[in-house]
């Protein structure tokens, strides 16, 4: 499977994200909230920065359904869901993802004809190679 790239910037996301926690960097100038992390806001253009605690929730803003042909890693799973959830907290933030029926489970675990635009999800954390990432189940709405 690919694994994220942690870079300086964002490698606080991953750390909260260990915890189990979903964080996202904020300017501590004007309180927007900023995804990727960077090291200057781009707003106010304030180089102070903390990462806010969300809720988890949100709702699936876009998503697409690959079929082979795949990288080697994901064939095996496809047909399965990569969605863009928009955060009902910070809704100018934006996270890819995927969509399971638990945390652990098969990126094929949840049947995409269940996905819908604007579908309320809520974040829960998987580890996948050494690295605990965001995943997201359906909520009823």
């Amino acid at each position: 499977m690919l694994t994220p790239v942690i870079d300086e910037d964002g490698a606080p996301f991953w750390e909260y994200a260990a915890r189990g926690e979903l964080r996202v960097q904020t300017c501590a100038a004007c309180a927007e909230p900023r995804f990727p992390p960077r090291p200057c806001c781009p707003h106010c253009q304030s180089f102070d920065s903390t990462w806010r605690r969300l809720s988890g929730r949100g709702r699936i803003w876009s998503f697409v359904v690959p079929h082979p042909p795949l990288l080697p890693d994901y064939a095996a799973q496809a047909p399965y869901n990569a969605v863009l959830v928009e955060l009902a907290d910070a809704p100018r933030v934006r996270l890819a993802g995927n969509v399971v029926a638990s945390p652990g489970a098969q990126l094929d675990s949840v049947d995409p004809a269940r996905l819908r635009i604007g579908a309320p999800v809520k974040v829960v954390f998987a580890e996948i190679g050494g690295i605990t990432v965001p995943r997201w189940l359906l909520e009823r709405g």
